[in-house]
């Protein structure tokens, strides 16, 4: 069985330094509303950062292996928190948006299926505590 190990260690107020297995770094914090320094991301839009990158990386390992090439690629995520403690994401959109020349649209929206339905764990591991949508836009020149 696979695990991971994830060091953070914090820096000073409300900063927090956090590793990864593969060895990279990241800052955490909060805004100056709430104390902090924004020096960091928050750790709640680094969830959703995580479903972006899980599903993305997913999506263009699908297109390549289907011989098909955006010229870009972009993921846009919307979510909306619960009003009381502890706040959670109870709903998440996720826009797909591709622009390419003569896109494949039925081998986009395949691959886009196949990470949302099948390969992204972290959009899963969302679909526990949270409502789950998405939306593909394909832009042809």
């Amino acid at each position: 069985m696979a695990s991971h190990i994830v060091t953070t260690e914090w820096k000073k107020n409300l900063l927090f330094k956090s590793d990864n297995p593969n060895g990279h770094t990241i800052l955490m914090d909060t805004s100056q509303e709430m104390r902090g320094n924004g020096a960091g991301a928050s750790p709640k839009a680094l969830m959703l950062s995580s479903i972006a990158g899980c599903s993305g990386l997913d999506i263009i390992m699908i297109l390549n292996k289907m011989r098909v090439q955006p010229d870009d690629f972009h993921i846009k995520i919307e979510a909306e928190l619960t009003e009381e403690h502890p706040k959670v994401y109870k709903k998440v959109h996720v826009d797909y948006l591709f622009y390419g020349n003569d896109l494949d649209e039925e081998k986009v929206n395949k691959a886009v299926r196949l990470s949302v339905e099948k390969y992204c764990g972290v959009m899963e591991m969302f679909r526990q505590f949270s409502e789950v949508t998405t939306q593909v836009h394909i832009h042809n020149k």
